[in-house]
């Protein structure tokens, strides 16, 4: 319960939708509590991010042929009081990596987890998180000035 924001940031950065998010939570806390795979006790947090990213993995697998409006449009068309100040180039450039990049992104540097950590998470070698992190960083940059020199251009 300590960290159940950060579990829901973790959601919400895959399906961009609170309900969606809130949703794929209370999926991987009954999963968890369905489970009988926990070994080590003093690795539940890094287990449970790993129940939340495979929950939000098959969300988006299940949603992919639905997706009507995203997020973004949708608060555009509301109307909303509130100004939303995010880095929408990034967010873009987010989205366009593949889940893999996308994964190791955003538990590194939005959930703060150390890179043997996010190796748990995933179940994937130190090395290979190294790599498809400095991959990703790398699409990200690319994406990024090609966007800004667009603006620029314009």
């Amino acid at each position: 319960m300590k960290h159940k924001e950060q579990f829901y940031r973790l959601a919400y950065s895959y399906v961009h939708n609170q309900d969606d998010a809130l949703d794929i939570v209370q999926d991987s806390v009954q999963k968890a509590i369905r489970a009988k795979t926990l070994k080590d006790e003093t690795a539940i947090k890094s287990w449970f991010y790993k129940i939340v990213v495979n929950t939000s993995l098959d969300f988006l697998r299940r949603r992919q042929k639905m997706t009507v409006v995203d997020e973004f449009t949708m608060q555009q068309n509301l109307g909303s009081h509130m100004d939303h100040y995010e880095d929408i180039d990034l967010q873009h450039a987010l989205n366009e990596l593949s889940p893999d990049y996308r994964s190791v992104v955003v538990l590194r540097y939005f959930e703060d987890l150390k890179i043997e950590e996010v190796a748990d998470v995933l179940g994937l070698n130190v090395n290979t998180v190294k790599t498809r992190l400095y991959k990703a960083l790398k699409i990200l940059k690319i994406q990024l000035e090609v966007e800004n020199q667009g603006e620029r251009v314009e």
